[in-house]
């Protein structure tokens, strides 16, 4: 069995190696990719560990970090609820249901929307305003698929549809993430690997009427007419992160997990992730966790600082796990996220 497991884990992992090599670029074009709500992160305990824990979260908390996660929960079915007090007033919701059919895996599905508020319309004419509004619209809807292939190893993959509208202007694209957990490496119980590709997917081009404009050939023969910008392609941001962590339980009461993953970006500088969780009884946690990118040349580059969280687990009738998290940020007010979750 365990050389079983050892080949499947060696197999996947060798896949999602080989299709970042041929599509990732490293940190030539830092600042060049789109999408970047696919970056914002969700549910509080993950924010909390700084999304260093892709080696071993699990439930619906991990479609985000690590989708293979999914693949086994203590519950048979599970919902979340989070939102989060973004930089400059932008709010960002999440919503998330998953199920598992048990012998054949779990799915789930989700939805981030990003709030921008009212943004006052102004033209040439008119600087200061013109009296009317608008509000982007920035959706990503979630299908993910996970299972449990054996009692040591998950993987999972999710299927994003990507929407973002300005007025009449409007981009829509897929993206996908697809991971691996492997929990008792080198049959160390509570030692933990994962491996995790996300946003791979082709590029989304914006396009709509607002894209046509009155103007007048150079040759100036036709006179006035409609010409359409062709606005450019934009990549997304893919990346892909390995993690290791390790869990142990002290004395029946206490619980401790130290996790740390390196994160390589195509469109960023590439960062390591430290974090740590104290639990109390598997009802109280507290967490925290720190990026370190040391090829940044400026702040400006990490505007996000260190992270701290909390969280209580309750058992009435249902499971309900209620978590915090606290992320300091450079030039902005800082982030704070709170997140229910329900377990059936």
């Amino acid at each position: 069995m365990f050389k079983y497991t050892t080949k499947i884990l060696k197999i996947s992992i060798l896949a999602l190696l080989m299709v970042v090599d041929i599509f990732a670029s490293g940190g030539r074009r830092n600042g060049t990719a789109g999408a970047q709500e696919l970056l914002i992160p969700v549910g509080a305990r993950g924010l909390a560990l700084r999304g260093a824990y892709v080696a071993g979260l699990e439930g619906i908390d991990a479609i985000y970090y690590n989708p293979a996660g999914l693949g086994v929960s203590r519950n048979s079915t599970e919902a979340m609820f989070s939102h989060m007090n973004y930089i400059a007033d932008i709010g960002v919701s999440y919503a998330a249901i998953g199920t598992n059919f048990e012998g054949l895996g779990s799915l789930a599905f989700s939805i981030k929307s990003i709030d921008f508020g009212d943004i006052p319309v102004t033209t040439v004419e008119n600087p200061s305003g013109t009296g009317a509004i608008f509000s982007p619209l920035f959706v990503t809807f979630g299908v993910t698929y996970a299972n449990a292939l054996t009692d040591r190893i998950r993987v999972g993959v999710t299927l994003n549809v990507v929407s973002e509208k300005i007025v009449n202007t409007s981009a829509t694209g897929i993206s996908f993430d697809a991971g691996v957990q492997y929990n008792g490496i080198a049959e160390i119980d509570g030692l933990k690997l994962g491996v995790v590709l996300k946003n791979f997917g082709a590029q989304m081009k914006f396009d709509g009427p607002d894209l046509l404009r009155q103007a007048e050939a150079v040759n100036g023969l036709r006179g006035e007419q409609l010409y359409k910008i062709d606005a450019a392609g934009f990549e997304l941001p893919s990346q892909i992160e390995l993690g290791l962590a390790y869990e142990r339980r002290f004395a029946d009461d206490f619980k401790a997990l130290f996790a740390t993953s390196f994160q390589n970006n195509n469109f960023a500088n590439d960062e390591y992730r430290f974090a740590a969780e104290f639990g109390f009884k598997d009802i109280f946690f507290v967490r925290g966790g720190y990026a370190l990118v040391p090829d940044a040349k400026v702040d400006q580059e990490n505007i996000f600082g260190p992270t701290f969280g909390a969280g209580i687990n309750l058992d009435a009738g249902i499971n309900i796990v209620v978590d915090y998290a606290y992320r300091t940020t450079t030039y902005f007010d800082a982030n704070h996220m709170f997140s229910v979750k329900l377990g059936f």
